[in-house]
């Protein structure tokens, strides 16, 4: 099987467990707090690592503490930075709530930079796919992404917009949606509900995927939550509810991406579509009930 590319950012997320988030001026004690790696590329390729799906993680690290802890895990990982920088990195505050739900407060730093020349060694007989994702798009290095997309179309690609797709760049969207690959597709777009509604103008999820499918020739997968995810094989097509799995929160931190890697693994396995989306929703059942957006043997389903 030939490798995936995934293109993005590795982040180290500190996790603070709130009891209510806070209004101006208000004092609130948080309950429990700790370090973890993450970042949408990261989480992408762990979850594609963890289906044995082959990867490349094309992350960048700068200087600073956070690029001490995750190149820390990087040597666990077996994992090289594409390049390092003269930029410290970041990092993302992760607000839990009792819930499990989660409210981000980022600082971007060098994992967020991203430069088609760092691309120029890589053996792209050895890939066939690329996945994207919006949070780095958006970056003012985004352009390097998507014109190292349009140079590439022998690998098919996957792209999450993300939940800032309203910061992203109209041009960019519209050239990562007019982009097509060697078989004439486009990306397979992995959003959720309210970045279909962005996207698509559309209210209901049969719309809003039949719209983008129209734009990109491809298939369309729309993650709901506890509900599943309904998901389009392409334009003018039946599209198909996969029911969700029943799941106890804990938090919803990378849910999304671990949906999306475990989506991808499976399709690049040659299952269907809707069987790609049922073990994907089982996926981000099992994630969203454990700290974080790792999964391992132990939360996992057989």
């Amino acid at each position: 099987m030939k490798q995936t590319l995934v293109i993005g950012s590795t982040v180290v997320d500190v996790f603070l467990n709130i009891p209510n988030l806070p209004s101006r001026g208000q004092d609130v004690n948080i309950t429990n707090s700790e370090y973890r790696i993450g970042g949408c590329a990261y989480n992408v390729y762990k979850a594609l690592e963890f289906f044995k799906s082959p990867a490349l993680l094309c992350s960048p690290a700068g200087f600073g503490m956070f690029r001490r802890m995750v190149c820390e895990q990087f040597r666990k990982d077996n994992i090289q930075p594409i390049a390092s920088l003269e930029i410290e990195n970041g990092c993302c505050y992760c607000l839990i709530d009792p819930e499990g739900e989660r409210t981000f407060l980022s600082h971007h730093g060098a994992e967020y930079i991203f430069s088609r020349s760092w691309m120029k060694d890589i053996d792209y007989s050895q890939y066939d796919t690329v996945f994207i994702c919006g949070i780095d798009v958006e970056e003012p290095t985004g352009d390097e992404i998507v014109e190292f997309v349009w140079e590439h179309p022998d690998l098919s690609l996957f792209f999450a917009p993300g939940p800032r797709i309203k910061h992203i760049p109209c041009e960019r969207i519209e050239r990562i949606l007019c982009h097509r690959d060697i078989n004439n597709k486009g990306p397979l777009i992995h959003l959720n509900k309210d970045e279909m509604n962005h996207m698509s103008n559309e209210t209901t999820v049969e719309q809003g995927a039949e719209f983008l499918a129209e734009k990109t020739d491809n298939s369309v997968v729309i993650t709901l939550a506890e509900e599943g995810c309904y998901c389009l094989p392409g334009p003018g097509e039946k599209g198909v509810f996969v029911p969700g799995f029943p799941a106890t929160v804990v938090d919803t931190v990378g849910s999304g991406d671990v949906h999306c890697g475990a989506l991808i693994a499976c399709l690049k396995e040659g299952m269907s579509l809707v069987d790609s989306c049922r073990k994907a929703n089982e996926a981000g059942a099992a994630v969203v009930g454990i700290r974080g957006a790792l999964l391992d043997n132990q939360t996992l389903f057989k």
